[in-house]
């Protein structure tokens, strides 16, 4: 698979056609061009490397330095290979993980930005992660200066798992200066990378793999972009496999929020105010092997907003959400949030199809 992988021009798609076809990477190597080459999309151009002698060679001396590094690696058709990147057809064929990832939390989201994050934008990362934490999410990033390394160290901060998907091998980190986090990252989530130790450090692998970070996960937020910029790619083929995209709105004189305001204008990202507008429109629940709600007596006095939703769930047993708002006089995002702090206190609890009821 390694040498496969490898391949001069053919690509992930192009190379899962190939296995489909054949059904295994070595057959691959042993089945003949003519009969390859009738396949469709596949040309003699992809196919011209696919039997020079050096690309066995490279992958048994990449093979020695994943076992050297204690690298595991999964195959698009394994298990544990992020199941929403499985739906992606560029999807790497193979990538390469160092640390504790565990992808059976199905929560995930993407966080990026630009490099140059402003206070605004850090003090609304961190308060956004902060926020989701009762959800347990996994929040993945690219681990970058700005945004990236932000959200990353918010997420170990508030015990979430993250993940950093890297543009080159794990025979360097890059900021040099993020060399510190390393492990504290590998011990809450890990690294991920398509790229070989001997792959070149170079910018268009930073474009690439943003269609991972967009592939693997439900949702991609963005939180500070320039009008151009690497976000504005991840958004981009965020918006191609059909997740959800959310920006941070700034005021239009910050050349920082210039993006995010695009992004929000043509329609191709949901405003996002708070994480209750991420909760809301994913649908997602309280995770309770994250936190488990208190019993009522021993929690402290409800805010006027939260008492006056419970007393009308008291009154109705059990209401849809925006029936909750409405008769309530709050905006859906903030019923959102008021809800989710009333089942963090044990008195309300979430039923199927957005209906809320009395504990």
């Amino acid at each position: 698979m390694l040498a496969l992988q490898r391949v001069p021009n053919l690509g992930d798609t192009s190379a899962k056609k190939l296995l489909q076809f054949v059904g295994s990477a070595e057959g691959i190597f042993k089945e003949k061009k003519s009969t390859l080459l009738k396949i469709d999309g596949i040309g003699a151009v992809k196919l011209k490397g696919l039997h020079a002698n050096a690309l066995l060679e490279d992958a048994e001396e990449e093979l020695k330095f994943i076992e050297d590094n204690r690298i595991t690696y999964s195959y698009f058709k394994d298990k544990q290979y992020p199941e929403r990147l499985k739906h992606c057809l560029d999807g790497p064929i193979l990538y390469f993980q160092k640390g504790n990832i565990d992808l059976g939390l199905k929560k995930t989201i993407s966080i990026v930005g630009t490099r140059k994050v402003t206070s605004y934008g850090r003090k609304f990362c961190e308060q956004l992660i902060e926020e989701l934490s009762p959800v347990n999410p996994i929040i993945v990033s690219g681990f970058a200066y700005g945004v990236d390394i932000v959200a990353h160290k918010a997420a170990m901060d508030c015990g979430l798992q993250t993940i950093a998907c890297l543009a080159h091998g794990f025979n360097q980190i890059y900021p040099k200066v993020h060399k510190k986090y390393v492990s504290k990252v590998e011990e809450n989530g890990g690294f991920i990378s398509e790229f070989w130790s001997s792959d070149n450090f170079d910018r268009i692998n930073f474009l690439k793999r943003n269609r991972i970070i967009a592939g693997m996960s439900e949702a991609t937020v963005v939180i500070e972009s320039a009008v151009k910029g690497g976000s504005l790619v991840t958004a981009d083929i965020a918006n191609s496999y059909s997740r959800e995209v959310f920006a941070v709105p700034g005021r239009t004189s910050d050349s920082q929020s210039e993006g995010c305001n695009n992004l929000i204008k043509s329609q191709q990202a949901r405003l996002l105010t708070c994480a209750a507008d991420i909760v809301y429109m994913l649908g997602w629940k309280l995770d309770n092997t994250k936190v488990r709600p208190q019993q009522t007596e021993l929690f402290a006095v409800l805010t006027k907003e939260e008492e006056k939703v419970y007393e009308y769930l008291k009154e109705k047993n059990k209401e849809l959400l925006d029936s909750i708002a409405l008769q309530c006089h709050i905006p859906t995002h903030k019923a959102v949030t008021i809800l989710l702090n009333l089942e963090l206190k044990g008195v309300v609890r979430p039923l199927p199809g957005k209906l809320f009821q009395c504990v």
